[in-house]
């Protein structure tokens, strides 16, 4: 099953908006997503803090950030 790395944080309106995406994704295709909150790491607040909601398929390595839509994503899972 593809893992999607959802790089998020608290607090995130535009964070929620891209879950509820990933969620409507999740019922299209039979994915795995795996939430990390970026302020648990420093590498990661350098590596996405302006960037979240940032979505990785574990696969491809390939990496979306925000703004992106449904059709983004289902491209990202192909």
């Amino acid at each position: 099953m593809l893992t999607l790395i959802f790089y998020t944080t608290d607090d995130c309106h535009l964070c929620e908006e891209a879950a509820a995406l990933l969620k409507k994704l999740g019922s299209l295709r039979q994915i795995n997503i795996e939430p990390i909150d970026i302020s648990a790491s420093e590498s990661l607040i350098h590596l996405y803090g302006i960037r979240i909601p940032v979505v990785k398929n574990m696969q491809s390595g390939k990496e979306l950030g925000w703004p992106f839509e449904m059709s983004d994503l289902l491209n990202l899972v192909r």
